[in-house]
């Protein structure tokens, strides 16, 4: 399973569901008693679950550290062995977990097992990732990142949405079906005034600190050193243009995540 930072994941997940949290009704949160969000981290969604039931929530990650940020009742575990007997929750549900397991179905079955109605999957496509901005250079080398990282990357990150994963997990006697899916767009936008994490964000690029720690990924998905340097080296010139785009007030990005929120009834 692919670990992250807490940073890591308060900068990809913030803002997640501020736009909108239609695409979540299909999970009747109102009707919720106990939902478990598997693979919480550092409980961005566990928040929102929160905000959005009377019931309980409880997240559940392997990792020690992330959990110490949440602000739900946590329990550390694995996705793939949940410490809870069968049919405990109304809701198992999960948000960019799948993609990052090199085996989906196991946490799938275990989502089944540990449910009485409801199994969810809240996945990206990024192979469907779009970047507008105003610097010219940043739509191109974000591309070309992407689909390096995408080759290189040990587990499925385009997985998005998954109706037949739910449905082939199916136990004798307790059918997942009624499984549909629907669309939610993560847009992040980032326009003047500009916040500190925006800021930040351009540090990183012009340090070339961020594409950095990708290095070893970009290499597996097909770049050469050299031209991974030289992609670094054009990265870099790409944050100093964005600083100075800030500077000046005109540096405008957007950024366009589509998440596939999929959920089974368990009958």
């Amino acid at each position: 399973m692919r670990r992250f930072s807490a940073d890591y994941l308060e900068e990809t997940r913030r803002g997640m569901w501020d736009r909108s949290r239609e695409a979540l009704a299909p999970l009747s949160l109102d009707d919720r008693e106990l939902i478990l969000d598997v693979g919480c981290g550092t409980g961005e969604l566990s928040a929102v679950l929160s905000e959005e039931t009377d019931g309980t929530v409880i997240g559940v990650d392997r990792d020690r550290k992330l959990l110490e940020e949440t602000t739900v009742p946590a329990v550390r575990a694995d996705a793939t062995a949940l410490p809870f007997e069968p049919r405990t929750a109304d809701l198992v549900v999960c948000q960019a977990l799948l993609i990052n397991l090199p085996d989906p179905s196991r946490a799938v079955a275990e989502f089944v097992r540990c449910s009485t109605d409801l199994v969810a999957a809240i996945e990206p496509d990024n192979s469907a990732v779009t970047v507008e901005s105003t610097v010219s250079l940043e739509r191109e080398l974000a591309t070309q990142a992407r689909s390096h990282y995408i080759q290189g990357v040990q587990t499925d990150v385009t997985l998005g949405t998954v109706p037949e994963l739910l449905r082939s997990h199916g136990q004798p006697g307790r059918e997942v079906t009624d499984v549909h899916t629907q669309r939610y767009d993560h847009v992040k936008t980032i326009e003047p005034p500009y916040d500190q994490h925006a800021i930040e964000a351009a540090k990183r690029k012009a340090t070339g600190s961020q594409i950095a720690q990708q290095r070893e990924t970009l290499l597996a998905g097909g770049m050469s050193p050299d031209e991974y340097d030289a992609f670094r080296a054009s990265w870099r010139e790409m944050g100093r243009l964005i600083i100075d785009a800030m500077q000046n007030g005109t540096y405008r990005r957007q950024e366009t995540i589509p998440f596939y929120v999929t959920v089974g009834k368990i009958t």
